[in-house]
């Protein structure tokens, strides 16, 4: 299992900057992997919840069904999917209150799908995917300034 975490501090109350990640129709409008969501996503989603996400991670064109597997508003959210052609995810948010703002953290588990992509991910996709995670984090930030 291949782990990535980024974190930034976001001047906005813990409240504000949970229900706007939480919310599955704003990912396009920060993660750059993040091509379009579908399915009851536009409020903060809660366990059991589920949308569809289209994506471009490292190159790698796809989609997959996320599920809302834990839910501690304002402080936690997590989510897992298992798309079609194999391998699994799971992101977590961790957000806590800061000297004016919060300190969010995303951590992204996941597992290639094929001993071949498990390799590459070594080589090459990892490097990738770890700065598409530290680009939508600093997006995040960006968008969320006053």
């Amino acid at each position: 299992m291949t782990t990535i975490t980024t974190v930034a501090t976001i001047a906005r109350p813990p409240a504000e900057v949970y229900d706007f990640v939480t919310t599955p129709a704003n990912w396009p409008r920060w993660h750059p992997s993040s091509v379009r969501v579908t399915g009851d996503a536009a409020h903060p989603l809660r366990v059991g919840e589920r949308c569809v996400e289209e994506y471009v991670v490292a190159g790698r064109r796809g989609s997959g069904e996320w599920t809302v597997i834990a839910c501690d508003p304002p402080r936690r959210w997590s989510i897992e999917a298992n798309p079609p052609g194999g391998g699994h995810a799971t992101i977590v948010y961790e957000l806590a209150a800061v000297n004016g703002g919060t300190r969010f953290s995303r951590t992204l588990y996941y597992r290639m799908p094929s001993a071949l992509l498990a390799v590459l991910n070594v080589l090459l996709l990892r490097r990738r995917i770890e700065r598409e995670s530290a680009s939508a984090v600093n997006n995040l930030r960006l968008l969320l300034s006053p």
